[in-house]
């Protein structure tokens, strides 16, 4: 038996027990930084397994480090555990339907995509123990990627420095190495405050915090036109008043993503729009609070890392459906509009150029996706995550593997009623061989630990991480 295999038959040992922690996970649900339920099914399983455990990094109770080993190379792998408000939805079933109404839910993947990385994490520790293999394996537990990011207040306060590369992967409806970018991002709350009046009686008397609200977004508006083209502007009315209309409303906010390919023109846009707020403000004779909720960095992908775990994408990725996984997923698929059926085959053509039209034909009419994308690196973008924070500080890597059905987009309540189903815990298990595997190489290759650092150096140009947080904003 090969390392590789060895590594494998490791983690199938103890598929079990990360399953049945991921589903834990999955049924509750927990948000941004509250993530106390989520990461206590981290501990026993790493105290069990001989990881010395951090916790509480970088102002963030729910945010660990469990270290295995001596020396270098350090590998880090990346683990996550928060889910989506207002998500909740019966698992299993084919129809939008409300576990809880206005709850929770695992709408991204991440009670499978924490407890692949810990399978990852346990499968080359074990494989290292056994062949007296030097190195350090560090997984870290990373709350608030959705929303509040806590890998960039982790980069930014130094969690990731000794890291040689790091490592990830995450549920997705492909199978493919991500070799994109992502887009930059600021999130950010306006509040404003007037002062109240009777909206008939002494209208005069009052100044509309909502008027002040409404304002700012007519000024973005008009800023869409002077913004870069990939740049994106997002918002959300968290306080409008009140539900009287016969009030001049003295409290408004708003909660703002501004989005870019890089930090810096993110940045830029962010001191437009503050610019916006503050003229809201000013015409309307109201204050604004201008609050930093967090940032994060554009995702730079590291071809010599990108690269190796591929090939072990390739090779361990794939699911080995059976026509009941296919069965159980077509529900979901069918949920999808005619529309975006209609496109499956075009989106074939492009993630498979060289396929024939059989193929294509055959790709488009699967529930699950059982074929491995080529590897293509290009200056595209797709979302925004905070693994991006971690690719600036060192080579990054990160794979999608399918165990989502095709065509349904990431936070849907299809992606949570999928969450504990056969196909979503074969993902998981895949995840965590590829990060093994691609360990493995990282452990017994240092040729190929000296070119990802060195291409990460010439991708950044020597220079060093600086978050885009500052120092006076903590998690919250």
């Amino acid at each position: 038996m090969n390392a590789k295999d060895e590594i494998v038959k490791i983690i199938e040992e103890k598929r079990q027990l990360f399953i049945s922690a991921a589903d834990r996970i999955w049924s509750t649900p927990e948000t941004r930084f509250a993530t106390e339920k989520s990461v206590a099914n981290f501990y026993p399983i790493l105290e069990e397994e001989g990881f010395c455990i951090e916790k509480g990094l970088a102002n963030m109770e729910h945010a660990f480090a469990a270290t295995y080993g001596h020396g270098n190379p350090v590998i880090g792998i990346l683990a996550e555990y928060d889910a989506l408000s207002n998500l909740s939805q019966v698992a299993d079933l084919g129809k939008q339907q409300a576990e809880v109404e206005g709850a929770n839910g695992h709408g991204c993947g991440h009670n499978l995509l924490g407890m692949g990385s810990l399978a990852g994490a346990v499968g080359i520790k074990t494989y290292m123990e056994r062949h007296n293999i030097q190195g350090t394996i560090k997984l870290f537990g990373c709350p608030a990627e959705e929303s509040g990011y806590g890998k960039a207040f982790m980069a930014r306060d130094g969690v990731f420095d000794d890291l040689d590369v790091a490592l990830s992967w995450h549920p997705m409806d492909t199978n493919s190495a991500w070799a994109l970018s992502s887009l930059a991002v600021y999130q950010v709350y306006y509040n404003f405050k007037g002062i109240p009046a009777h909206a008939a009686a002494a209208p005069e008397k009052g100044r509309s915090a909502l008027d002040a609200a409404e304002l700012m977004n007519i000024g973005v508006q008009f800023l869409r036109e002077h913004i870069v083209d990939e740049g994106r502007v997002h918002y959300a009315f968290m306080d409008v008043g009140g539900e009287s209309a016969n009030v001049v409303q003295s409290t408004a906010s708003l909660y703002y993503f501004i989005r870019a390919l890089k930090i810096e023109q993110a940045e830029e846009i962010y001191k437009r729009v503050n610019k916006i707020a503050e003229g809201a403000a000013l015409m309307t004779e109201t204050e604004v609070e201008i609050v930093l909720d967090s940032a994060c960095a554009n995702y730079l992908p590291n071809q010599a890392a990108t690269t190796a775990m591929y090939e072990n994408l390739k090779e361990y990725g794939t699911l080995n459906l059976t026509e009941e996984d296919q069965a159980y997923c077509r529900r979901y698929y069918d949920s999808l509009p005619a529309v975006v059926k209609e496109g499956f085959a075009k989106r074939a053509r492009l993630s498979h150029p060289e396929a024939s039209e059989e193929e294509i034909q055959r790709l488009a009419s699967l529930p699950i996706l059982d074929s491995v994308e080529p590897l293509r690196f290009s200056e595209d973008t797709s979302g925004s995550t905070d693994v991006g924070d971690v690719s600036w500080v060192c080579p990054t890597a990160q794979v999608m593997i399918a165990c989502e059905p095709q065509g349904t987009p990431a936070h849907s309540w299809q992606w949570v009623a999928n969450g504990k189903s056969a196909v979503a815990h074969k993902g998981l298990l895949s995840g965590g061989k590829v990060i093994a595997a691609t360990a493995y190489d990282l452990l017994t290759k240092p040729e190929l630990v000296r070119q990802a650092k060195k291409e990460h150096l010439e991708t950044v140009g020597g220079a060093k991480y600086k978050s885009a947080i500052p120092n006076d904003v903590f998690p919250k």
